[in-house]
């Protein structure tokens, strides 16, 4: 069985949808959710795993620095996006790491070879955003691409979280 509700956040209604035993998504404003998941949910505030992600965003909105290892979590998706994604979950609250980082550190456990843009692609699929924390990836030299929310959600967070913003700027528009 799946539950569905909203979460009021200061950043907007944050939809979490679970199961009986784990949260399955997790979506900011502007971010696009999993309709035929969201279909199948029942609406229930009171369902335990979405009781427990409030009060992980409570906490996470408080400035309590909640981890990802404290919710059991169950995203959907292929091997290798659920290993993006547990390693994304090692990425401490306010810190920030390169799709370049991750590949590099996949390929040595792996033993073969791994591209940021695959990586990337993983992030870009994360279904339960914030929670896993895809907003603290950023491209190669500090470039701040790649967020399903938008690029200004994601400087939101990132101040939220007490990044540093000089350090980081947008990507350059592309050559046509």
């Amino acid at each position: 069985m799946l539950y569905s509700t909203t979460y009021p956040s200061p950043f907007g209604e944050i939809f979490l949808l679970a199961n009986d035993h784990a949260l399955v998504g997790a979506w900011l404003p502007g971010q696009q959710i999993d309709q035929t998941l969201a279909a199948q949910a029942q609406k229930r505030q009171s369902a335990a795993l979405l009781v427990q992600a409030c009060g992980w965003l409570d906490r996470y909105f408080r400035g309590e620095k909640p981890t990802p290892q404290e919710l059991p979590l169950e995203p959907q998706g292929n091997d290798f996006r659920r290993m993006v994604w547990q390693r994304l979950c090692r990425i401490p609250y306010g810190k920030l790491e390169t799709y370049g980082q991750i590949a590099r550190e996949i390929a040595e456990k792996s033993g073969g070879k791994m591209s940021a843009q695959a990586v990337g692609g993983a992030v870009g699929h994360n279904p339960i955003s914030l929670i896993i924390p895809c907003h603290r990836v950023v491209g190669a030299d500090g470039n701040l691409v790649g967020y399903g929310g938008g690029l200004p959600m994601k400087r939101r967070l990132l101040k939220y979280e007490g990044v540093d913003l000089s350090q980081l700027h947008d990507p350059k528009p592309r050559a046509k």
